[in-house]
C-alpha cells in the first residue's frame, strides 16, 4: 500500500512550514512598522549629518519635542481642535453627498446635475474660498466647516455615484426579484456592492479635508489668534522653534497612519471583505 509521506498531502504535495522569518514577514503590521523604523533611522542620520537644528532637526529632538507637547498638554489640545472641526466638516461633507448622490440615481437630471456641480468645483482647492467663507461666516468655526465640506464633498459624491453605476445588472435584478425597492434596495443591494468605490471616496474625503484643514489653520489662526496643529506649526515657526515645528508635522502624520491604519482597515474588515466584496 502507498503511503504519504508525512506532511504531504492526498497529492503527494509536501507542505513546508514556514520558518520564523517568515512567519513574522507574513505580517503586514510588523513590516510597516519595520519600514517606519528604517525612516526614523535616516531623519536622525541626515539631521545629525547636517548638523543645523533650524532646518532640520533630528529624530531624537522632535520626539523630545512631542514627548514635552504631550506632557504639557500644548499638543493635545491643540489636536483635538483640530480633529473636533474635522469630524464636524467630513460628518457634514458626507451627508452633502449622500443627498446628491440619491437625487443623482434617481434621474437622469439629478445625475447631470452632480456632474456637471463635481466638474466644476472639484478642481478648485478647497484653500481658495477660504477668504470667501471668513467674509460669509466669520471669524468662527463656520469658515472651517466650510471649505471642510467643500473638500470632502466632491470626492465622496464623486466615488459613490461611480459605484452605484457600476453595480451589475444581474445584482439589481436579484433585489428587484426580492421585491426591494426605495431605501431597502440602496441599502441592502446598491451600498454593499458599490462599498469598495464608497470607502476609497470617504479615505480621499478624510485626506484633502485633513490637509485643506491644516493649510487654513494656518491662515484662520493668523486672523484669528487661534487654533488648531496649524496654528501651532506657525507660532512654533515664528519663534524659530523648529523641533516643535516637526513635533506638529509628526502628530499630523501620525494621526494620519492611525485614521487610515485602524480606523479604515476596522470599516474595511467588516463591510467590504465581509461582505465578500474583496479578497
Amino acid at each position: 500500500m502507498h503511503r504519504t509521506p508525512l506532511g504531504a498531502d492526498k497529492f503527494g504535495i509536501i507542505e513546508k512550514p514556514l520558518t520564523a522569518f517568515e512567519q513574522l514577514y507574513n505580517r503586514a503590521w510588523l513590516r510597516k512598522l519595520l519600514l517606519l523604523v528604517i525612516l526614523a533611522g535616516i531623519w536622525e542620520i541626515y539631521g545629525r549629518w547636517l548638523d543645523n537644528p533650524l532646518l532640520f532637526p533630528t529624530f531624537s529632538d522632535t520626539m523630545a519635542a512631542l514627548i514635552s507637547g504631550v506632557v504639557h498638554g500644548t499638543i493635545l489640545r491643540r489636536a483635538l481642535a483640530s480633529i473636533e472641526v474635522l469630524l464636524m466638516g467630513y460628518a457634514t461633507g458626507i451627508v452633502c453627498a449622500t443627498l446628491l448622490t440619491m437625487l443623482a440615481i434617481r434621474s437622469r437630471l439629478g445625475t447631470d446635475f452632480l456632474e456637471t456641480m463635481t466638474a466644476m468645483f472639484n478642481p478648485l482647492p478647497a484653500i481658495a474660498l477660504l477668504p470667501l467663507a471668513l467674509i460669509w461666516f466669520g471669524l468662527g468655526n463656520g469658515s472651517l466647516v466650510f471649505v471642510l465640506v467643500h473638500s470632502v464633498l466632491w470626492a465622496v459624491a464623486l466615488n459613490t455615484h461611480a459605484g452605484f453605476r457600476s453595480v451589475s445588472t444581474t445584482m439589481r435584478m436579484v433585489g428587484r426579484n426580492y421585491g426591494l425597492g426605495g431605501l431597502k434596495f440602496v441599502a441592502q443591494i446598491l451600498i454593499p456592492a458599490a462599498f469598495p468605490s464608497i470607502l476609497a471616496g470617504l479615505k480621499i474625503g478624510w485626506a484633502f479635508a485633513w490637509r485643506t484643514l491644516i493649510a487654513a489653520e494656518l491662515v484662520f489662526g493668523v486672523s484669528s489668534g487661534s487654533g488648531g496643529l496649524g496654528w501651532y506649526i506657525f507660532e512654533s515657526k515664528n519663534q524659530l522653534n523648529i523641533p516643535d515645528v516637526f513635533a506638529g508635522l509628526l502628530t499630523i502624520i501620525l494621526i494620519g497612519l492611525f485614521v487610515e491604519n485602524l480606523v479604515f482597515r476596522i470599516l474595511e474588515q467588516r463591510t467590504v471583505q465581509r461582505w465578500g466584496m474583496q479578497s
